[in-house]
């Protein structure tokens, strides 16, 4: 399961209100894909659903993961935070062994895989 806070659902509701046009089946998409410093990076997209996908409904949010994704993904909480440097998107993963000193890479164990690494950068850089 993936939850989002109350500030996250709150943007991604006005996003999703904006795009309803040219998305009007769509939700967001959360999923992780190899690149970043630390060997995999989160992202999240509008999209609509592909096959094979979960859908999740999230505070009246579709939230749509591919099932390699969930597998990092389970349990994980989508946050929005305003700061001085601007807003963004944040995910508080519990499937962290260890995180570095960027706060958004971290290293998760498979199981019975060795650990890899899964990284955000996307949202800071």
């Amino acid at each position: 399961m993936i939850s989002l806070t109350t500030k996250a659902a709150e943007k991604v509701k006005g996003i999703l209100d904006q795009e309803k046009a040219s998305l009007p089946q769509g939700g967001l998409r959360i999923y992780v894909q190899g690149g970043g410093c630390s060997g995999f990076q989160y992202g999240m997209v509008l999209d609509e659903v592909a096959d094979g996908d979960e859908i999740l409904e999230v505070q009246g949010i579709k939230v749509i993961v591919d099932p390699m994704s969930l597998r990092y993904l389970d349990g994980a909480e989508v946050d929005y935070k305003d700061d001085l440097l601007g807003g963004g998107f944040a995910i508080k993963n519990p499937n962290a062994t260890s995180t570095c000193g960027c706060g958004h890479s971290f290293q998760a164990k498979g199981e019975g895989e060795a650990a890899e690494a899964v990284h955000d950068h996307a949202q800071q850089h």
